[in-house]
């Protein structure tokens, strides 16, 4: 292996502004198998909803005012909006633009959107990186936000929830947390998919885990710290892609981690796998309550199938940014319980037609 193996940017960049959004509807996972199996047991808690007026544009927009309310700079800083999602609102039209709209970043800015199943947020941030890195600009938007689907009485329906993070990326001399290196472990590996005009999403049953979740969330773990020196022992926290509460123990505990160290970002049995924020929106429920001086290690994972690995260093500028907006357990903990049948109506599948 040579050191080219970690993506590292000309100039160093980081994390200038962070901020999360979830629904505050919720569905429990009890509620689903009372449905559909009679109970028995469930792989999370409960999951977010989006409400009848929610998408994933509406949600992208929350989460980047929080971002931009971080970081402490005026919207038209920014050169650049991305959204990385597998349910953006419309087949052909970006939902970057809508979000660039509402911030009011328009029309000066590069804007697109990004799908690689659930790790379309970190491919996201680590484009921005690059922009950031090469000095082409100061300022770019990376969020993953989605509204995921599964099929009814389907497994992926106890998780398939809705939320995601922003992530304003600029120079690290003005971060709240340095990101120190990145490195992306890729192969063609169909676990999951959607083929145009299928409402929902098929998968490979347990191919999911091995070889596709396990096998790139670890070598993309284990290819980071090997070319960084690092060990487990060197992080405060990690935080890996959440689809349910059982796949990120698991990798967590193979590759030497402690709970301490995965617990507080593992967000998934409250409000289940919000797909390409569920690594991400982790990473903003760990800068919540994180230290300066501590260290992150953050892997997500989609399916397809990749995995993103960061290695990030929290700035004492976290202590100044982190109360200029909404916490991510703020957000969880602003619930509302709803049923099946409310639930089916809010994610459309009652159709009238």
């Amino acid at each position: 292996m040579t050191e080219n193996l970690l993506l590292k940017p000309s100039r160093p960049v980081g994390i200038i502004g962070y901020g999360a959004y979830v629904p505050r509807y919720r569905i429990p996972a009890t509620e689903i198998a009372r449905v559909w199996k009679g109970g028995g047991a469930v792989p999370i808690k409960e999951k977010s909803v989006p409400g009848l007026d929610e998408d994933v544009a509406t949600m992208s927009i929350e989460a980047a005012r929080n971002a931009i309310a971080r970081a402490g700079i005026h919207a038209h800083q920014l050169r650049a909006v991305w959204v990385g999602s597998e349910s953006h609102p419309y087949a052909v039209k970006p939902t970057s633009t809508i979000v660039a709209e509402a911030i009011g970043v328009v029309p000066h800015i590069q804007a697109g959107d990004w799908e690689f199943a659930c790790k379309a947020g970190t491919e996201a941030m680590v484009a921005a990186m690059g922009l950031v890195g090469s000095e082409m600009a100061d300022y770019a938007l990376a969020i993953g936000m989605d509204t995921a689907q599964g099929k009814p009485g389907d497994a992926l329906e106890y998780t398939a929830a809705a939320g995601g993070a922003a992530f304003v990326i600029g120079p690290a001399e003005k971060s709240l947390a340095v990101i120190e290196a990145t490195y992306s472990y890729v192969t063609d590996t169909p676990d999951f998919w959607r083929r145009a005009y299928q409402k929902y999403p098929e998968h490979g049953s347990r191919f999911t885990g091995e070889p596709a979740y396990f096998e790139h969330v670890s070598k993309a773990t284990e290819t980071l710290m090997g070319e960084l020196g690092t060990t487990p022992d060197d992080y405060d926290y990690a935080i890996f892609h959440q689809p349910n509460a059982k796949f990120p123990t698991r990798a967590a505990k193979m590759l030497g981690f402690k709970q301490e160290q995965w617990e507080p970002g593992l967000l998934a049995p409250v409000i289940g796998n919000t797909y390409s924020g569920a690594a991400i929106i982790g990473l903003t429920a760990t800068l919540d309550i994180a230290k300066p001086g501590d260290r992150i290690l953050m892997t997500s994972f989609g399916s397809g199938a990749g995995a993103d690995c960061m290695s990030i260093l929290v700035t004492d500028e976290l202590l100044n940014r982190r109360d200029k907006a909404l916490k991510t357990q703020d957000y969880i903990a602003r619930r509302k319980e709803i049923d099946y049948a409310t639930y089916a109506r809010m994610r459309g599948k009652i159709t009238m037609k």
